[in-house]
């Protein structure tokens, strides 16, 4: 799968040194965070969703704002939506994505009261600052035996493509563990499962939970970033690996290492989203972990040249 695309892509890590914050937290210390970004540009502007949380016990993922930013650094919040106003017990990454009719839809990893089940819901808006989450409608309920939450989701050649992170329930004690399964839509909306693409590997820095968090179709086939932890304790604080396929549902894990971490604290660097600038440069937006245990969000500008 040697294209140039896809060798320039595995070359380039994030590098945080060369990073600036987008978003802090308004509060310091363990457990306050900012992250888990989604963001998309149109024209001349990008819109970033992410999440806000506060440490668990005192209201874990409580919102999700949505902001808007002419130079991809300085951004301004055009709409905030509380765990309340849809109806679960915590929010985690949510998908900010514009359609072909210039409407927009927001997905949202939703926390079942009192349960470690997942699920993802979705509402629509004229514009990205509009959404009425008494709109909003359940398109991954998960089941049972499995929770879903964090999705990636493209469009390509007239057909919705997903990668979710989808964790045990059967074992309280397990339900950490995640791997990412891909499915395929029409419409973004109702939605066909098939099977794993991306699993655990036992022994190494992956071993407990692999989430992808963006992908990227080259002339060679899939590339994308993941979230990878060894330890149950090192949930939250995952680093990033690179994954490589065919096509999108088998991707494999390449290296014995993390691509990137943290310089600071529990080392955490995850959920890379990439922006196209459509000028031969994209910007990286990413969740890193501070020295103080807090959490911010990152953004990089790099050249593809």
């Amino acid at each position: 799968m040697a294209s140039p695309a896809t060798s320039q892509f595995a070359v380039l890590p994030p590098q945080p040194e060369k990073s600036v914050a987008a978003i802090v937290p308004p509060v310091s210390g363990a457990g306050n965070w900012v992250g888990a970004p989604s963001a998309i540009r149109r024209g001349d502007e990008i819109f970033l969703a992410y999440r806000l949380r506060k440490p668990i016990g005192h209201g874990r993922g409580y919102a999700i704002a949505i902001a808007r930013s002419a130079d991809g650094e300085h951004f301004d919040t055009i709409q905030t939506i509380t765990k309340e106003q849809v109806d679960c017990e915590s929010l985690e990454r949510s998908v900010l994505v514009d359609l072909p009719d210039g409407r927009w839809r927001l997905y949202l990893s939703c926390a079942t009261y009192g349960t470690k089940h997942w699920r993802v819901e979705v509402m629509e808006a004229d514009d990205p600052g509009s959404f009425d989450p008494a709109t909003r409608r359940t398109v991954l309920p998960g089941d049972d035996a499995t929770a879903v939450k964090d999705p990636v989701i493209l469009r390509r050649d007239g057909l919705w493509h997903l990668w979710a992170a989808t964790h045990p329930l059967a074992d309280p004690e397990q339900a950490d563990q995640m791997v990412t399964q891909y499915a395929t839509s029409p419409d973004g909306l109702d939605w066909t499962w098939h099977g794993v693409a991306l699993g655990r590997r036992s022994g190494e820095w992956d071993s407990r939970g692999v989430r992808v968090s963006s992908v990227r179709f080259t002339a060679g086939g899939v590339v994308a970033y993941y979230d990878g932890r060894a330890t149950a304790e090192e949930n939250y604080e995952e680093r990033t690996g690179l994954a490589m396929g065919p096509g999108p549902a088998a991707l494999t894990a390449v290296g014995q290492e993390p691509l990137a971490e943290s310089a600071e604290g529990s080392r955490g660097l995850r959920y890379v989203t990439i922006v196209d600038l459509g000028d031969g440069r994209e910007r990286l937006y990413y969740e890193l972990t501070r020295g103080d245990g807090s959490h911010e969000l990152r953004t990089e500008l790099r050249s593809l040249s």
